[in-house]
């Protein structure tokens, strides 16, 4: 018996490794960083797909503030933010 309900398959990730990440975002972020961008850029396109209410660029600013919550911007690197700050 069905229950009426219509199955959406889930879109594919953006990102499945952070070799696919933008190249800019690669340049300038540390492999761990990296990580956190394509998690959070990857979950919030998910409840996109789900819920038509974030668009791709407005993923990628979540992305980045996921990522200035553990590192800081040091000259021209960013580096993991010690734990007293």
């Amino acid at each position: 018996m069905r229950s009426g309900k219509l199955r959406v398959p889930e879109p594919a990730m953006p990102y499945e490794r952070n070799e696919d990440l933008p190249a800019p975002v690669q340049q300038a972020l540390p492999e761990h960083a990296q990580d956190i961008y394509r998690a959070a850029f990857n979950n919030t396109w998910r409840r996109q797909a789900a819920d038509l209410l974030v668009d791709e660029a407005t993923a990628h600013r979540i992305a980045w503030a996921a990522v200035k919550r553990l590192y800081r911007k040091a000259g021209d690197r960013w580096v993991p933010k010690s734990w007293s700050q």
